[in-house]
């Protein structure tokens, strides 16, 4: 490809719009233009470079056994609503109607659909196990889309499900998926880490994230420095700690607090750690009020919370509810005398001499030991997780990180099965539900997701295996004829071996296409100049590395090949 013959509008200016570096370099690489909030349009390269991962993402959905379909983005209502989704999701999805007045949706994903279409398809354990998955647009309100393509309203993702027999089968499906997510991020370039992960909205019985580790992760991530435990933060657990050896007091001596509610307040008022204070929040499980417990340098993982309690619907309490629960108002809330419902973060096990709310208006408790004074319901881990929490599957320590989320694979069980009747008869004729997996890759994301993890001062460093073109061949002096016609030679001859290549015939000083060459990332860059053809030479140089390869012009193409190689 000429560059005169393609469009390639690279810009010389950060966008005042870019948030993140892949962001920015998308934008002056001209690989995308923005439309409005969360929606692109793909140039020329940009559609290239998304097209090979897609390609990628093919190819191994194909060797691990996955039948490719595709399905509708727009959707009936009535769908979502047998599987109880419509509402549940109701913040995220564009809804629609059409000219008979009917209610319509653009799919967020894609579980109903396929499901329903598998409960007509397949009645038999012969035809099982199958795994069905598409590429194919998705659609999300998202409150705030930003940084480019890791949060847009219109995006490219693969979705895949699974259909088995039994527990075993899908354990089979899941690590099929789960090692075809590892070699896909392996051949689009990218360093990813595999993390447990809450389930969310999908449901199911566990789930693990593929995170490309990055500063401009929205995702916050947990990992050990002494094995492989790694999860997010709405997932991870940490080592309980025995408390201090605490004396306990006689009682607990009430002690005014006048004005004084949050956890800093009060510790600076009664000269105090943060970590002597205990946090009691009231929130309601099915309408009913209940009481949970967490230190007082600690935050509440809602996510803990809703596996703790199952099934229930939870909400933080309003003010009215606290004081009506509690006998105060919010800031005074304590567990002496409370007769609510009490779950407690595990480290609170055994404490003593801590304090806590009176549950009297600006008043607190001195003294409560939570052993002797309190009863509680229930002991579990409840707090989020955080840099130097001890790791709960060895001795080791957790550390902070950020990521980005490219790929989840879900362990869906019969959630959606059992609502779309997707049974199947076994041996004996018995009728079963089939158990399901679902696994997603955002493939647009994971495109920028390449750019945010490989890139320098200069520009985008693609691998070879997505970059829209492999190899950029640039005669410094295309009136040269003899640069202009090397230049062409060599083209033609690496297009008939299967390379991508780009030959930048622009009428440009050296330096102009140097730079344009560095910011649009290909791997090898090829230079044709009067002086090297002197020689009887050209100059051949990888992106990302300084040094430069002076090689015969009757060598140069197998010398590319092994460079790419």
């Amino acid at each position: 490809m000429r560059w005169s013959k393609t469009h390639i509008p690279t810009l010389k200016e950060d966008p005042q719009e870019a948030e993140i570096p892949s962001h920015r370099l998308m934008l002056r690489a001209g690989l995308i233009r923005r439309l409005g909030g969360g929606l692109y349009t793909f140039l020329p390269l940009g559609l290239k470079a998304l097209r090979n991962v897609e390609r990628i993402v093919r190819e191994e959905m194909d060797r691990a056994g996955a039948i490719e379909v595709l399905m509708p983005a727009l959707q009936p209502r009535e769908i979502w609503e047998q599987s109880g989704r419509y509402e549940l999701l109701s913040n995220v999805m564009f809804r629609i109607r059409d000219r008979q007045d009917r209610d319509l949706v653009l799919g967020p994903t894609h579980e109903e659909i396929i499901t329903d279409l598998v409960a007509r398809e397949i009645n038999s354990y012969r035809q099982l196990p199958k795994t069905f998955y598409q590429i194919q647009t998705k659609f999300r309100d998202e409150i705030r889309p930003r940084f480019g393509l890791m949060r847009a309203k219109e995006f490219s993702m693969k979705d895949a499900y699974s259909f088995n027999t039994s527990p075993e089968d899908l354990e089979t499906s899941y690590q099929a998926m789960y090692q075809a997510y590892v070699r896909i991020f392996e051949r689009c370039g990218l360093r990813t880490k595999a993390v447990e992960a809450d389930s969310g909205a999908m449901g199911g019985s566990s789930s693990h994230e593929f995170m490309v580790l990055a500063d401009a992760g929205e995702d916050g991530i947990v990992e050990c420095d002494a094995c492989a435990y790694a999860a997010n933060l709405e997932r991870a657990e940490r080592r309980a700690v025995a408390p201090a050896d605490e004396t306990p007091d006689r009682q607990p001596e009430p002690i005014a607090t006048p004005g004084h509610k949050t956890i800093e307040d009060v510790a600076r008022f009664l000269k105090a750690k943060p970590t002597d204070l205990i946090k009691t929040l009231i929130y309601t499980a099915n309408g009913q009020p209940i009481a949970v417990l967490v230190p007082g340098d600690r935050d509440l993982n809602e996510h803990k919370l809703a596996r703790l309690l199952p099934g229930q619907t939870l909400a933080m309490a309003d003010d009215a509810q606290i004081e009506k629960a509690t006998g105060a108002p919010v800031g005074f809330a304590g567990p002496v005398g409370l007769s609510l419902p009490i779950y407690a973060d595990v480290s609170l096990q055994g404490r003593r001499r801590v304090i806590t709310g009176a549950n009297r208006a600006d008043t607190h408790l001195q003294g409560v030991d939570l052993t002797r004074d309190v009863t509680f319901t229930a002991f579990a881990d409840l707090a989020i997780c955080r840099e130097g929490d001890g790791c709960p599957r060895c001795a080791g320590t957790l550390h902070e990180k950020r990521g980005i989320e490219v790929g989840h694979v879900f362990k869906l069980g019969t959630k959606y099965s059992e609502c779309f009747k997707a049974t199947y008869l076994d041996p004996n004729g018995k009728e079963q539900v089939m158990i399901m997996g679902c696994y997603g890759i955002g493939v647009t994301r994971t495109l920028q997701a390449v750019i945010e993890q490989s890139h320098d001062a200069q520009g985008i460093i693609w691998p070879a295996s997505i970059a829209p073109y492999q190899i950029a061949i640039l005669p410094l002096n295309v009136s040269h004829a003899e640069s202009l016609k090397t230049a062409e030679s060599l083209m033609t001859t690496l297009e008939a071996q299967g390379f991508s290549v780009i030959l930048d015939d622009r009428d440009e000083r050296p330096g102009f296409k140097f730079k344009d060459a560095d910011l649009l990332g290909f791997p090898l860059r090829v230079v044709v100049s009067e002086r090297s053809l002197a020689a009887g030479q050209v100059e051949i140089k990888r992106r990302g590395v300084d040094e430069k390869v002076m090689v015969s012009c009757a060598e140069a193409a197998q010398k590319i090949v092994e460079l790419l190689k």
